[in-house]
């Protein structure tokens, strides 16, 4: 994968309408586009929008149906955009299709100069330079977003069941410099929580949301370095269940936080015959 598709590029075809083409190195192991790749491609589309103003720092996505690799049509709408604020809409459909596959709500501001403050502390964990790349299977290398970033695990890989559903990793890009839309991407890059509480499970995310804390100035400073991010998810009952994870930069700003709702059912393991 080359550097020009991990900028996902856009073609404006009309106001407000463009279109990409996601290759198959973006689709999950089985087959729809990864969710990652639909958060940066939100990002992407309104860095572009010529009446957008400001970075984007809450997206709210919701999954209605698998997008295919290939053709993609992306569909804005500005819901209202002033000085300071903007919300706009985000659709991501198969190309001359009418059935919205991702919708999204995005926040855009402006940032302005403030005191800044953090209750939050940062998670112990040991250099990356001390741990070794995430060794991961050659289909999710290929896939799922797996060439675009480095992950040296701290705690909580592979995931297996036990007593909570904590993991720890520190995470880089692997094509170039941390931008707004790779660190989008980084938002849903990992395991379901499911995986840490069931033997076997079949796990989609139902909704997302990901809240940007961090400047364009702050994510310029990280560069290519690692940056640590802390999963934890609380429960599951009837097919849902919750995950939530934070991203810190080496010095220890929280750069994001993101939340989000699975969908999850218990997967028949195979009995040798």
């Amino acid at each position: 994968m080359s550097l020009s598709t991990i900028d996902i590029p856009l073609d404006a075809k009309a106001p407000n309408r463009w279109r990409t083409v996601a290759g198959e190195a973006w689709s999950n192991p089985g087959g729809g586009l990864w969710g990652g790749y639909a958060i940066g491609l939100a990002i992407k589309v309104l860095q572009l929008e010529p009446e957008a103003r400001g970075e984007a720092v809450s997206l709210t996505l919701t999954y209605a149906s698998a997008l295919p690799h290939g053709m993609v049509d992306v569909r804005t709408r500005r819901i209202r955009q002033g000085g300071s604020i903007g919300v706009w809409e985000v659709e991501l459909l198969p190309a001359d299709h009418d059935t919205v596959a991702v919708h999204a709500m995005v926040s855009l501001a402006r940032r302005p100069s403030t005191t800044p403050f953090s209750f939050a502390p940062m998670p112990e964990a040991p250099q990356p330079e001390t741990l070794p790349s995430l060794v991961m299977p050659e289909h999710a290398v290929r896939r799922y977003g797996g060439i675009a970033f480095d992950r040296r695990a701290v705690a909580g890989y592979p995931p297996q069941p036990g007593p909570n559903a904590r993991s720890l990793a520190w995470v880089r890009s692997r094509q170039g410099p941390l931008n707004r839309m790779l660190l989008g991407m980084m938002t849903d890059n990992s395991p379901p929580r499911a995986m840490y509480a069931l033997e076997s499970v079949n796990s989609t995310t139902l909704s997302l949301t990901t809240y940007m804390l961090a400047t364009e100035q702050e994510i310029a400073a990280v560069g290519e370095d690692f940056i640590l991010v802390e999963y934890d998810g609380q429960a599951g009952r009837a097919g849902t269940s919750d995950e939530r994870s934070s991203y810190w930069s080496r010095d220890g700003k929280l750069l994001a936080i993101s939340h989000q709702l699975a969908w999850y059912r218990d997967r028949p393991r195979e009995i040798p015959e």
